[in-house]
C-alpha cells in the first residue's frame, strides 16, 4: 500500500514536467510512464512526417527554374524570380484580395450560424426530434461539391433555371447568373455556410452539454426567460470555444475552398473577378503552362502568410483573452 502512494506521490504534473526537463524530458517522461498512449501516436506521427513533413523538401522548386528532365536538384537557381513574378500579374490583387475576403465572410458566417444551430439544438427538448434535425443539419457536410454543382446549375441556369421561373412569374427579369460575376460571392457564401454550418455546430452543442446545469436551474428560479439564459449563461461561456475555433479558422483565411469553387465555377472566365482564388490559379499555371517553379512559390507564400496571421491572431488574444488562446 506505501509502495503504490510512493509512486503515485512520484507522478509529477505535465506542466511541471515541461517547465523541469524541457521538450526532450517531457517526452522521455511520457514514453517511460505512458507507453501504449505513447504507442497510439506513432501512425498519426509516421502519417505527418511522410505527407505534411517530407514534402516540404520539394518547396525548393519555387526558387528553381524547375526541369522535369533536370530532376528538383539539377534545375537552374533563380532565386526570387518567381515570387517577383507573381507579384508583377496582374492576377496577384486579384485573387489575393478574393481569397481573403471570401474566405473572411465564410468563416463568420459560418461560425455565426453553426453557434445559433447548436443553441437552437441544446433548447429541443424532444430526444427524437433533436436527433433527427441534428442529422439533417450535419448532413450537407457528406454531400460533394460535384452534385452541389449539378444541383446549382439546375436552380441558377438561364433557361428553365427554377430561381429564373421564379422572377419570371412574379414579373422580374431573368437573370444570368453565369455571366454575373458579382452575384457568386453571395451564393458560395450561402453555400458554405449550408455545407458547414451543421457540421460544427457539433463542437459547439458538445460544449452546452458540458455546462455546469445548476447554473441555468438558478437563472430559471431567479425568474430569467429561455432568451436571457442563452444571452447571459450560453453565449458568454461560449466565447473561449469560438475564440479558438476563429484562430484555427484564420489560419486557413489564404486558401480557397479549390473543391467548392473550381467544381461551381470551373473555368468560367467571366467569374474569375470575384471567384478566383489561389488554389485556382496555381491550378490553372500548373494545367495551361505547367511552371511548376512559379507554382511553389505561390503555395509558399500562401502557407507563409497564413502561418503569420496565425501567430498574430493567437497573440492578439493572448492580450485581449489569455484563457482562449491556443499557445
Amino acid at each position: 500500500m506505501k509502495k503504490n502512494q510512493k509512486n503515485k506521490n512520484t507522478l509529477v504534473p505535465q506542466k511541471e514536467v515541461k517547465k523541469r526537463y524541457g521538450f526532450i524530458g517531457s517526452l522521455k517522461y511520457d514514453i517511460k510512464h505512458n507507453p501504449c498512449l505513447c504507442l497510439m501516436c506513432v501512425p498519426t506521427i509516421i502519417w505527418f512526417l511522410v505527407f505534411s513533413y517530407y514534402p516540404l523538401i520539394y518547396l525548393v522548386a519555387a526558387f528553381k527554374k524547375y526541369s522535369a528532365t533536370a530532376g528538383l536538384w539539377g534545375s537552374e537557381w533563380v532565386g526570387l524570380k518567381n515570387f517577383k513574378t507573381f507579384f508583377g500579374s496582374t492576377s496577384f490583387v486579384n485573387v489575393t484580395v478574393n481569397t481573403v475576403a471570401l474566405n473572411t465572410v465564410f468563416i463568420l458566417a459560418t461560425q455565426l450560424c453553426s453557434i445559433l444551430i447548436a443553441i437552437a439544438l441544446s433548447e429541443v427538448s424532444g430526444k427524437y426530434f433533436k436527433k433527427v434535425t441534428q442529422s439533417a443539419v450535419i448532413l450537407p457536410h457528406f454531400i460533394s461539391w460535384t452534385v452541389v454543382a449539378m444541383l446549382c446549375e439546375a436552380f441558377l441556369k438561364t433557361n428553365n433555371g427554377l430561381v429564373n421561373n421564379v422572377l419570371v412569374s412574379l414579373g422580374f427579369e431573368k437573370i444570368n447568373f453565369y455571366q454575373n460575376a458579382d452575384v457568386w460571392p453571395l451564393i458560395l457564401t450561402i453555400l458554405k455556410v449550408w455545407q458547414g454550418a451543421g457540421y460544427g455546430s457539433i463542437v459547439y452543442l458538445a460544449s452546452i452539454t458540458g455546462f455546469d446545469q445548476d447554473m441555468y436551474e438558478a437563472a430559471r428560479v431567479d425568474g430569467a426567460t429561455r432568451g436571457q439564459c442563452i444571452r447571459y449563461l450560453t453565449l458568454p461561456l461560449l466565447k473561449t470555444t469560438a475564440i479558438m475555433l476563429l484562430i484555427m479558422s484564420i489560419g486557413k483565411i489564404f486558401n480557397g475552398d479549390f473543391g467548392m469553387i473550381y467544381n461551381l465555377v470551373g473555368t468560367n472566365s467571366m467569374l474569375y473577378r470575384t471567384t478566383d482564388v489561389i488554389d485556382t490559379y496555381v491550378y490553372r499555371m500548373l494545367v495551361e503552362s505547367t511552371n511548376i517553379g512559379q507554382s511553389a512559390a505561390v503555395s509558399l507564400w500562401q502557407s507563409v502568410m497564413g502561418f503569420c496571421i496565425v501567430m498574430f491572431t493567437n497573440w492578439f488574444t493572448k492580450k485581449v483573452e489569455p484563457d482562449a488562446a491556443m499557445f
